[in-house]
């Protein structure tokens, strides 16, 4: 299964997600002039050119099984809005942060900035070490373009797969114990799934089950 990443289009530097996400935002918007008509209820509309569009997502990030400090992968990111010396903006002639895409296989290719960065961490060791965070991030389109392929069959039609529907209350490490004998699994299903945060399961939401390894 490809993993999702953010690649740093200055350097080829790549960011890879630890899981997917499991949804987007995008947005765009045009810009519309009303010219008022006498003796007309509706005016005339004048197009004032496009603007960049927005691709808005929450990235899941856990490292409690391996021990390492999360804030590792999010220092990477935050990286991606640090200003470079060496990337220099043709307007201004001075540093500027990089040119990034957000990259995942033939599905969705994304050139942008990122505009915004949210990081919360939500587990901690003993020693007060994050190993889970959710980060919040927003990317403002630099570049016309990006690819919509057919995705690939779902893996509900995998053999060996089952379909589970998530219950009121239920949550993943439950699901995994109820499936597998062991709440550890509970990665194996956010991986199967593309889940972006495995914490926020919905009533009526579609999980497929892959066989055990």
């Amino acid at each position: 299964m490809e993993k999702a990443k953010i690649v740093n289009l200055d350097t080829n530097e790549e960011v890879a997600c630890l899981f997917n996400p499991n949804e987007y935002t995008f947005q765009r918007t045009n810009a519309w002039t009303q010219k008022k008509v006498k003796g007309e209820n509706v005016p005339d509309l004048e197009f004032g050119g496009g603007s960049s569009a927005t691709l808005k997502m929450n990235l899941f990030l856990d490292t409690s099984t391996t021990g390492g400090d999360v804030r590792d992968t999010i220092k990477k990111v935050r990286k991606l809005m640090d200003i470079d010396e060496k990337a220099k903006d043709m307007t201004t002639v001075k540093g500027r942060p990089p040119m990034v895409e957000f990259h995942w296989g033939k599905i969705w290719t994304f050139k942008a900035v990122i505009t915004s960065l949210t990081e919360k961490c939500t587990l901690f060791r003993d020693d007060g070490v994050p190993v889970r965070a959710t980060l919040d991030v927003t990317f403002l389109q630099a570049k016309e373009g990006g690819v919509y392929e057919a995705q690939n069959p779902t893996t509900l039609g995998n053999s060996g797969y089952k379909r589970r529907v998530v219950n009121e209350g239920d949550t993943i490490d439950w699901i995994a114990f109820d499936e597998y004998g062991d709440s550890a699994m509970w990665r194996y299903i956010a991986d199967t799934n593309n889940l972006d945060n495995p914490e926020r399961l919905r009533p009526g939401q579609v999980l497929a089950i892959a066989p055990s390894p």
